[in-house]
């Protein structure tokens, strides 16, 4: 399964011409499965601008799959562990949330659609699958 970072979502909202909001809007044209970690949900609706904007992130994101952990205290305590090794490898993430959504991509064997260097980082101690851009 393709899963989206709010580093796709939010441009996607916005319109921006990015190579992974192509990639989203692809997903979208073609109905393509894909799933949202319900972090990113949170992420997304502490954005919204206004009441309007609230509506019509939550009315979207209730049509979509919601990815979470199958164990919320082992996906947390890997999640943890990700930024650890990361740490001890001198790999800075700047985002815990980071850790916690390419936790659940691995969970759930699945492939991540970003725009966020600290994936590229956590690549380098985990197997973390990404889609090619």
């Amino acid at each position: 399964m393709i899963i989206v970072d709010t580093s796709v979502l939010i441009p996607f909202f916005r319109g921006a011409d990015t190579t992974p909001v192509a990639r989203m809007v692809e997903l979208e044209q073609k109905l393509i499965p894909f799933g949202i970690p319900a972090i990113c949900c949170q992420e997304l609706l502490q954005g919204a601008k206004d009441l309007q904007e609230w509506k019509l992130l939550t009315g979207y994101l209730e049509t979509q799959e919601l990815v979470s952990g199958r164990d919320p205290w082992q996906s947390h305590w890997a999640a943890a562990r990700i930024y650890f090794d990361c740490r001890r490898k001198g790999i800075t993430i700047s985002s815990s949330i980071d850790c916690l959504i390419a936790q659940l991509v691995l969970e759930s064997d699945g492939v991540l659609l970003h725009d966020d260097a600290d994936f590229e980082l956590i690549k380098r101690v985990r197997p973390l699958q990404t889609v090619e851009i």
